[in-house]
């Protein structure tokens, strides 16, 4: 076996940066686990209709309804099996702004056929979106996500575009610095620019045999349709 992005990723995953190879090896069978600790330079949001809908993702840890710049973060990549034997990766941020921390989690896991990564987002999984993975000629890594799906006991509908917002990341290591860049821009077709971060971090890495996963980084819902 392999990582789950290296899998969907196939040879292309080795045109990438070799710090990048490293941190989306990640997995139960490298047995890692990957925190990064850094500050984003920029934590930013759209116009003021966008506000109450990021406050009400922000109940369920989706999206942050705060700016600021230079705020501390931590990004949290830990594989584990969930409640229905899949291989998931955590992608739980928190942007520790003044007064409160704010999370952004996200949960990935290997798509049905091995072509796609499902990524749910959210403490509860409700909204589901499928990821595509590109290197890039420096050795980057393009992430952008695909249309939405809402699930909730019979419910599975797919979120009109209307309503949908699409998400793009870049993912980059700067040697000279020694440190992994990202830019996240979350965007809408008709509204444009709804939310985003960039910034920088290091990365340590753990035996999470030894570590475990730690309470709280799970989601309190799990999600079984991919």
């Amino acid at each position: 076996m392999t990582s789950i992005f290296r899998t969907v990723m196939g040879a292309d995953f080795d045109r990438l940066h070799p710090a990048l190879r490293r941190r989306f090896s990640v997995g139960l069978t490298s047995g890692e686990a990957c925190t990064g600790h850094g500050v984003m330079d920029r934590v930013w949001h759209g116009g003021a209709f966008v506000k109450p809908f990021l406050a009400l993702g922000a109940t369920r840890n989706i999206l942050v309804p705060r700016q600021g710049r230079h705020v501390p973060f931590t990004i949290e990549n830990v594989p584990y099996t969930d409640g229905f034997g899949r291989e998931t990766v955590s992608f739980v941020r928190t942007f520790h702004l003044p007064g409160r921390p704010r999370r952004f989690d996200a949960q990935m896991v290997l798509g049905p056929r091995g072509d796609r990564i499902v990524d749910y987002l959210g403490t509860h999984q409700h909204l589901a979106t499928d990821l595509r993975l590109r290197a890039e000629p420096d050795g980057s890594l393009l992430i952008r996500s695909g249309g939405h799906r809402f699930r909730e006991g019979p419910v599975d509908v797919r979120v009109p575009e209307i309503l949908g917002a699409r998400a793009e990341v870049r993912e980059s290591y700067d040697e000279r610095a020694g440190r992994f860049r990202i830019r996240v821009d979350v965007t809408h077709r008709r509204f444009g620019p709804l939310f985003g971060y960039e910034g920088s971090f290091t990365a340590v890495y753990g035996d999470v045999r030894a570590c475990g996963v730690r309470p709280g980084l799970r989601p309190v819902r799990e999600e079984p349709r991919a």
